[in-house]
């Protein structure tokens, strides 16, 4: 099922979500992309000025990837009912 996630925070939630159906502590997915249990909690918070590279790390570890389109025009409330 496609997720959608228009902030930080939604997209840190979908891979709180994801790494938890792995079965995976947030220091073993640091473990699997070299980063600290820390920066895996940061990330899953939604917090400013992770990089790129580190959000890549994580998707790839967790068999997930990004996709960009066009935003689709649904009324707001209705995508804050997805998570």
């Amino acid at each position: 099922m496609d997720q959608i996630a228009r902030t930080e925070k939604q997209l840190g939630a979908i891979l709180r979500r994801a790494r938890k159906q792995a079965g995976l502590t947030q220091g073993g997915l640091g473990e699997r992309i070299h980063l600290r249990q820390g920066t895996v909690s940061r990330l899953e918070a939604g917090a400013p000025a992770l990089q790129l590279r580190t959000l890549m790390a994580a998707l790839s570890a967790l068999d997930l990837e990004l996709v960009v389109r066009p935003r689709s025009k649904a009324d707001p409330a209705d995508i804050e009912d997805l998570f």
